[in-house]
């Protein structure tokens, strides 16, 4: 079927969207050997048969290495579920799109983060129990978007929610600290 009669239209990824894609295909293993498949989109043309092969790129030394993730601390986390601690900001995902949710929770952190904000909270929501196993698409987004490089600079690390703050369907965020 050509694109025409399939009644589906071809949409090019956004810039967003493909380093989403790169961070979550880094962090997959693939079953079987070989190497990982690629959209269409990212995958540079082949070379002409003539021309010989693109050096292999050097890493850049001027690139940062990307910061690892720690988890929230015993003590932060206790003072947050029972409620002596005060979370500096939280944004409601509820009824987004992915790529919607995904570029208001780029812009919720980065601007909190700009402000101070050492934790936030991130609401999901759960997902509809039971009459489809594809609920609750941003519960499971979530997690990955926070690990992924592009947050990584803003993002020290996150939990699940105390039952208070929407347990499974929120997340605790801690921000790293602005640099001067």
């Amino acid at each position: 079927m050509s694109r025409e009669t399939s009644g589906r239209s071809e949409r090019r990824l956004s810039r967003n969207e493909r380093e989403l894609w790169t961070s979550v295909t880094r962090a997959v293993a693939p079953l079987r050997a070989g190497p990982p498949a690629q959209p269409d989109e990212l995958s540079e043309p082949p070379a002409p048969p003539h021309a010989p092969p693109a050096p292999a790129a050097a890493p850049n030394p001027r690139e940062k290495p990307v910061p690892p993730l720690a988890g929230l601390d015993r003590r932060l986390r206790q003072r947050l579920v029972r409620g002596r601690a005060d979370v500096d900001g939280r944004i409601d995902l509820h009824g987004r799109t992915q790529a919607e949710a995904h570029g208001a929770l780029v812009h919720f952190l980065r601007t909190r983060r700009a402000r101070g904000a050492r934790v936030v909270l991130v609401i999901t929501g759960k997902g509809t129990r039971g009459v489809d196993a594809d609920r609750g698409v941003l519960r499971r987004q979530v997690p990955l978007w926070l690990q992924s490089p592009q947050l990584r600079e803003t993002v020290l690390g996150f939990e699940p929610a105390g039952p208070a703050h929407g347990g499974e369907g929120a997340f605790y965020v801690r921000l790293r600290r602005t640099r001067l």
